[in-house]
């Protein structure tokens, strides 16, 4: 059993835990995640470590399905019963130069471990963010004390640069050509990142979040297609280069149990509902 330390709600549906994993947190580098088990029937959630200590691991998650919503409600002092890891490889980094970070939404929290450990290689770092609206900003203060200039963008306009991420890296970019740029968010924004950095001429470290079960390459699950070849992104990611993702199939992939999540999704806040 893992206890949890600290709980944090950062914005509408997006919480932030601090949990004991020694073992964990004395081996986890940037870039990489835990699988984590509610209980003994509950169901197996990739999480990306944000931070971590001597003694815990920070996961930080967002809203949006039963498993999710049940791990929302746990309070300081509960515990969760299985914490797997550290998954994943780690992020590569070297000394490129110039990097821009963009994070979009709940991406925030894994961008920022990787943009700290990309400053301290020696880069100099920028970072984006974007949002829907400015109840939804996470992680503002901490990822300007990690970028050298940040840029937060709404979708409304409520906060920050009005309109997409791309648009404020679109224009960082005619700035200054940036010899990296990192991104990690829902599928759309990271294709459409790609997008441009690949007209631009731009490398680009893509953190992909297929479906996945076990998180060790046996179940197959989160299966990718990289240059053409199947890649695993629990074992061989879960970074690849933006620019051979097959972001069509990840997108189609995601979707196949999008009928059975909403049902459990809308029998436990049924079940929750009734139980107050």
């Amino acid at each position: 059993m893992h206890k949890i330390i600290e709980k944090k709600v950062l914005a509408q549906d997006v919480t932030m835990l601090r949990v004991e994993a020694p073992e964990i947190a004395a081996r986890r580098k940037a870039g990489q995640f835990i699988i984590l088990r509610l209980d003994e029937e509950g169901e197996r959630i990739p999480l990306t470590i944000a931070a971590s200590d001597d003694q815990t691991i920070t996961i930080i998650s967002q809203q949006v399905g039963a498993s999710t919503a049940q791990l929302a409600r746990l309070q300081q002092g509960d515990s969760i019963a299985d914490l797997v890891g550290p998954l994943g490889q780690p992020t590569h980094i070297e000394k490129w130069g110039y990097v821009v970070g963009v994070g979009g939404g709940v991406g925030t929290a894994p961008i920022l471990p990787i943009l700290k450990a990309v400053a301290a290689a020696g880069n100099k770092v920028d970072g984006i963010i974007g949002f829907r609206n400015k109840e939804l900003v996470i992680l503002e203060d901490e990822m300007k004390q990690a970028c050298a200039d940040l840029t937060v963008c709404t979708d409304d306009g409520s906060y920050g640069h009005k309109g997409f991420v791309t648009e404020a890296l679109k224009k960082k970019l005619e700035e200054q050509k940036a010899d990296m740029v990192l991104a990690v968010g829902p599928v759309v924004m990271m294709r459409a990142v790609c997008k441009l950095t690949k007209q631009m001429g731009v490398p680009t470290l893509v953190s992909l979040n297929p479906i996945m079960v076990d998180g060790t390459g046996m179940c197959g699950a989160c299966r990718v297609s990289v240059g053409g070849k199947t890649k695993f992104a629990c074992v061989d990611g879960p970074e690849f280069d933006g620019h051979q993702v097959d972001f069509e199939e990840l997108m189609m992939r995601q979707r196949t149990y999008l009928q059975q999540e909403k049902i459990s999704y809308d029998d436990f806040k049924k079940c929750h509902c009734e139980s107050k």
